[in-house]
């Protein structure tokens, strides 16, 4: 082989080994990314199904079950607009609780509850998401408007 050859064939290689260190890299970061969704978009079919995903809100007051014997939690979680039942199983962070933020990690089931892997409680009094509160905040001024709408159709 020539020197010309032998370059051409190294520069080559080289470019097909990068291509196929990307593809590995984006396959594996593909696999492990998981979305945020609000319990509207969850009810609008807007998450992905059988993958999973962060579900974000704040926990319904009066929701929280826990299963005797068992580590097992059913809480219910809103954006003001939607609720989402939510199952966990594990222990719950120090700060969750009932009319708090939460952002859970889990896939919705065939039945529509949300099965939480992971449950993270806000960290602070003033703390909440950037997800969770742009949802909220949307979802509050869409009830505003809703609630200022009539129903029956009627118009002043």
């Amino acid at each position: 082989m020539k020197a010309r050859q032998k370059r051409l064939v190294f520069v080559g290689l080289a470019i097909l080994g990068i291509a196929a260190a990307s593809t590995l890299a984006i396959t594996a970061l593909n696999n492990n990314i998981s979305y945020f969704f609000s319990p509207s978009q969850v009810l609008a079919n807007e998450a992905p199904p059988n993958h999973l995903f962060r579900l974000g809100g704040l926990v319904t007051k009066g929701s929280l079950i826990r299963q005797p014997d068992s580590l097992t939690i059913h809480f219910d979680v809103t954006d003001n607009a939607k609720t989402v039942k939510v199952i966990y199983t594990g222990i719950l962070p120090d700060l969750f609780s009932e009319g708090k933020g939460v952002v859970t990690k889990g896939k919705l089931g065939a039945d529509g509850v949300f099965y939480a892997e992971e449950v993270l409680a806000k960290h602070d009094e003033e703390y909440i998401p950037p997800e969770v509160a742009s949802t909220l905040k949307t979802a509050h001024v869409e009830g505003v408007t809703n609630a200022a709408t009539p129903s029956n159709g009627a118009s002043k």
